[in-house]
């Protein structure tokens, strides 16, 4: 089951898109919500894996609402402003549904969810070999030994990865979310800075105010989720007189 949100701050508009949500069986209805800042605490304190979305609301609008997600879920625009659809793209929403809607758009919206969703939580295409400093990884219709002492950092593109590789001319793609991926490396050496990267502890040079500087060329943010346990770290090796 999906577990998701349904937020809007007109109350008939609500009342509908939860109707929708309850038709469509793999979807679970967590919470209707008449503000994204209602929405923000239940994200906060619950797992959530999809949210259904006006754009146009009081106090934080929708878009603005998922910019601030560290960890965004799956995201549905509702909204009745065509002009906002690129803007929803911007920020990698699945669809984006133009009101007034009927069942049938949503649940094709909703189809589009559950793929992304069987993508993020299939079977990982990441095996570690027992005793040995790699993985294997699945990219290109072939299986690649990648060293993990030679990974700088890791890049989220959507549903794909982007590895780098100390070891290799250019980076590895592979169709595998950040959650398996993060899963399947070991927590002394990796850690997750932000929800679209993560690093190799021992490759940093330099920390610079938000960012961590893993080359010349690289410098990575530091999201404020995971800013307390990376903070914690670089206390915990901190060198002082």
């Amino acid at each position: 089951m999906i577990r998701c949100l349904a937020i809007d701050d007109e109350p008939l508009a609500l009342k509908q898109l939860v109707a929708y949500i309850k038709k469509v069986p793999f979807l679970n209805l967590v919470k209707a919500c008449s503000s994204a800042l209602e929405a923000d605490g239940i994200i906060k304190e619950e797992h959530i894996d999809a949210i259904f979305i006006d754009i146009n609301m009081p106090d934080l609008n929708g878009l603005e609402f998922v910019k601030t997600l560290d960890n965004p879920p799956l995201i549905v625009f509702t909204t009745a402003y065509s002009n906002y659809a690129i803007e929803g793209y911007k920020v990698d929403a699945v669809d984006y549904l133009l009101k007034p809607f009927g069942l049938e758009e949503f649940k094709a919206a909703a189809e589009k969810v559950k793929q992304r969703f069987d993508i993020i939580n299939r079977p990982t295409d990441v095996a570690l070999i027992p005793d040995d400093d790699a993985i294997f990884l699945k990219t290109d219709y072939k299986i690649v030994r990648v060293s993990l002492s030679d990974i700088r950092y890791i890049e989220a593109m959507s549903e794909y990865l982007r590895i780098y590789s100390d070891a290799l001319p250019r980076p590895i793609v592979v169709l595998l979310s950040m959650k398996k991926m993060e899963e399947r490396l070991p927590t002394n050496t990796f850690m997750r800075i932000h929800r679209s990267y993560i690093i190799n502890l021992k490759k940093i040079l330099e920390v610079n105010r938000n960012h961590v500087v893993m080359s010349s060329e690289v410098s990575l943010p530091i999201g404020d989720l995971y800013k307390d346990t990376f903070n914690n770290y670089i206390a915990s090796k901190f060198l002082t007189r």
